[in-house]
C-alpha cells in the first residue's frame, strides 16, 4: 500500500549499505563468483572466434567444401555475432539480460555440438551462423550484468579490467588449443570443447547470476531490432568482402555495402521519432560515451589489419611455423593481460582522458618500432614492439570500455555494451579492409612487372605474397628467384608504409581522447541522475506506444533481482532494489 514499507523491502533497501564489507552485489548477490561465470563464459566465445583457423585444413580435407563455402564456414560466425548484438542487447534490457544468457548459453552448446558432428559444409555453415546468434547473446550480457553487480566504480574498473585480459586470453588461446586438440582428436573437437564448460555454466549462472532489467516503457520496436540487424549485416559483409581483397564496385561487395547503409539510416530516423526508442541516440551525443566508441573504432581499425599483416610477414617472410608465429605473438597478449589486470589503478591515478591517450600513444609508438623489422628475424626488437603494443592497445580499450558503461544509463547497459561490441566489430572489419588496401596498393605495382615473369603470372603474384610464392614455384630459372626476392622486399615496404597509416590513425584517437572527462569520477553516477527529465515526461504524459496514462513507468531505473527470489509468488510484491553507481 501506498505508503507502507514491508520489513522484507527495508531489507531490500539495505542490501547496498552492508555489500561492500561481505563481498556481495545488488540483491545479496556473490559479484566476484558472479565475475568468475561471466569471464568463462567471454573465455569460449572469444577462444570460438580464433580456434577454427588452425582446422581449416583438416575441415577441407574431410568436407570438401569450395572456396566460397570454405570462406563461409570462416565469417559466417564473426559475421552473425556483430549483426545481432544490438539486437541481444537491446533485448536483454527489456526482458531481463539473465534470461537471454543463459539463452545464449544453451544455443551455443547445440550449435557446438551440430558443428562437432557436421557431415556437410552446408551444415557447418549452418552450425556456425548459430553459434554466432549464441555469441550475440552472450557478449552483451556478460558486459551489462557486470555492469550492474558493480555499482562502485572504482571496483567496477577492476571486474572490467579482469573481463578484458580473460577477452585478450581467449583470442590468443584459440589456435593454440586448436593446434593441441588437432595433434590428438579429429577437426570436431575444437567445437566439442565447448559443450561441457557451456553447461557448468549454464548451471553456475541459475544458481549466481541476478537477474537484471532496464526499464519497460512501451513495446519493444521489433522493426527498428530487425532494422539494425540487416544494415549491420549488409555493412559487415560488404567490409569483409573488401577486406579480402574484393573490388570495391563490385556488385557482390557494393550491394550490401549501400543496403546496409541505407537501412542503418533508416533505424536512425525510425529510432528519433519514437518516444521509446530501441537504442537512445542521445547517448552517442554524451562526451564520455561517444567519445569512447570512436576510440574503441580507432583502435581496432589501427591494430586488426596490422595483426593480420605481421602474422603473414611473420611465416612468409621469416619462415617460421604456424606454432612459432603463435608463441611469437604471446608476449603481446601477456602485456595486454598485464595492462588489464592493472587498469583499474592506472585509471585512478591516470583518469579516463589521460588513460587512453597516452594508450593510443604507446601504441603508436610500438607500431612505429616495428620499422626495424625487415627480411632478417630480429627476435629482440620484434617481441619489445610486440609488449609496448599490447600493452598500450589494453589501456586504450580498457579506459574507453570503462568510460562508455559508466557514462550510460544503468537501465540501458545491455544496449551500451552492445554498442561497444559491434563498434569493436565493425572497426577491425573496417581496419583489416583498410591497411589490406594500403598494403596491396604498395605490394601490387611492385611485382607486376619482375623481369622474367610473364604478365599474367605477376598480375597472380600481386594477389598475395604466398600467391607470389605458388607463382615462383612454377617457373624456371632465374626468374622464379627474382620473383621471390622481389616480393619479399615489396611486402616488407608495403608492411612498412601500413605501419605508418597505423600510426597516423592512433595519433589521431589520442587527439580524440582529449574529450574524455579528465578524472575518474566514483560518487553518485551521472547516468542515474541526468534523466530526470525523461522520466518525469514517461509518467506524465498520455500513455503511448502501449502505456496507460498515469501508470508509473520506471523511466531511469534498473532493477536487479536476487536468485532466490525470482521464484516468488507472484501474488505478492517482490522488493526490488535499485541499483546505482
Amino acid at each position: 500500500m501506498s505508503g507502507t514499507t514491508t520489513a522484507r523491502e527495508q531489507r531490500a533497501a539495505d542490501v547496498p549499505r552492508h555489500r561492500h564489507r561481505r563481498g556481495l552485489g545488488a540483491g545479496g548477490v556473490n559479484r566476484w563468483a558472479v565475475l568468475v561465470v561471466l569471464c568463462v563464459s567471454l573465455l569460449l566465445v572469444a577462444l570460438d572466434a580464433t580456434v577454427l583457423h588452425v582446422a581449416v585444413p583438416a575441415v577441407t580435407e574431410d568436407l570438401r567444401p569450395s572456396a566460397t563455402g570454405l570462406l563461409w564456414i570462416v565469417d559466417i560466425y564473426p559475421l552473425v555475432a556483430a549483426s545481432l548484438l544490438i539486437l541481444f542487447g537491446t533485448l536483454g534490457d527489456r526482458v531481463g539480460r539473465r534470461r537471454v544468457l543463459l539463452l545464449g548459453y544453451g544455443v551455443f552448446s547445440l550449435a557446438s555440438a551440430i558443428a562437432a558432428l557436421a557431415s556437410t559444409p552446408h551444415v557447418l555453415v549452418a552450425a556456425r551462423a548459430l553459434l554466432g546468434v549464441g555469441g550475440a547473446m552472450i557478449m552483451p550480457a556478460t558486459l551489462s550484468i557486470l555492469r550492474q553487480v558493480f555499482p562502485e566504480r572504482r571496483e567496477r574498473a577492476m571486474a572490467i579490467g579482469i573481463w578484458s585480459a580473460v577477452a585478450a586470453v581467449g583470442a590468443a588461446v584459440g589456435p593454440l588449443l586448436g593446434g593441441l586438440l588437432l595433434e590428438h582428436f579429429w577437426w570436431g573437437s575444437v567445437f566439442l570443447i565447448n559443450i561441457p564448460l557451456m553447461a557448468a555454466c549454464l548451471l553456475a549462472g541459475r544458481w549466481l547470476l541476478p537477474e537484471s532489467i532496464g526499464e519497460r516503457d512501451g513495446p519493444w520496436d521489433v522493426l527498428g531490432a530487425l532494422l539494425a540487424a540487416a544494415g549491420l549485416f549488409g555493412v559487415v559483409l560488404g567490409v569483409k568482402r573488401v577486406g579480402g581483397a574484393a573490388a570495391l564496385l563490385a556488385p557482390a561487395t557494393a550491394l550490401p555495402l549501400i543496403a546496409g547503409v541505407l537501412l542503418l539510416v533508416l533505424f536512425a530516423r525510425r529510432q528519433r521519432r519514437r518516444r521509446y526508442p530501441l537504442v537512445d541516440l542521445a547517448m552517442l551525443s554524451r562526451p564520455a560515451f561517444g567519445t569512447s566508441v570512436g576510440c574503441i573504432v580507432l583502435a581496432m581499425l589501427a591494430l586488426v589489419g596490422l595483426q593480420l599483416i605481421a602474422t603473414q610477414y611473420l611465416q612468409l617472410v621469416l619462415g617460421l611455423s604456424p606454432l612459432q608465429t603463435g608463441v611469437r605473438m604471446v608476449p603481446l597478449t601477456c602485456a595486454a593481460m598485464a595492462a588489464g589486470l592493472l587498469g583499474s589503478r592506472l585509471l585512478q591515478w591516470l583518469g579516463p582522458r589521460s588513460m587512453v591517450a597516452l594508450g593510443f600513444l604507446l601504441t603508436a609508438a610500438a607500431v612505429l618500432s616495428l620499422l626495424w623489422t625487415g627480411q632478417e628475424d630480429r627476435p629482440a626488437p620484434l617481441i619489445a614492439g610486440f609488449l609496448l603494443l599490447g600493452f598500450g592497445l589494453e589501456m586504450t580499450l580498457f579506459g574507453a570500455y570503462e568510460s562508455m558503461l559508466s557514462d550510460a544509463p544503468p537501465d540501458q547497459a545491455g544496449t551500451a555494451a552492445a554498442i561497444g561490441e559491434t563498434s569493436y566489430q565493425l572497426g577491425a572489419g573496417i581496419g583489416i579492409a583498410l591497411l589490406g588496401s594500403v598494403m596491396n596498393a604498395v605490394y601490387a605495382p611492385a611485382v607486376a612487372t619482375v623481369p622474367g615473369v610473364p604478365r599474367v603470372s605477376g598480375r597472380a603474384a600481386g594477389n598475395s605474397l604466398a600467391e607470389a610464392y605458388e607463382v615462383a614455384g612454377g617457373l624456371h630459372g632465374p626468374a622464379a628467384g627474382a620473383l621471390r626476392a622481389t616480393a619479399r622486399v615489396a611486402f616488407v615496404h608495403g608492411l612498412h608504409t601500413t605501419l605508418v597509416v597505423s600510426a597516423g590513425l592512433l595519433l589521431v584517437g589520442a587527439a580524440a581522447a582529449l574529450r574524455l572527462p579528465r578524472h575518474m569520477e566514483c560518487g553518485e553516477g551521472r547516468a542515474d541522475t541526468e534523466r530526470p527529465a525523461a522520466s518525469a515526461r514517461s509518467a506524465a504524459a498520455p500513455g503511448a506506444d502501449g502505456e496507460r496514462p498515469g501508470e508509473p513507468s520506471g523511466a531511469g531505473r534498473s532493477t536487479m533481482l536476487p536468485p532466490a527470489r525470482r521464484g516468488a509468488d507472484p501474488g505478492r510484491p517482490a522488493a526490488r532494489t535499485a541499483v546505482r553507481p
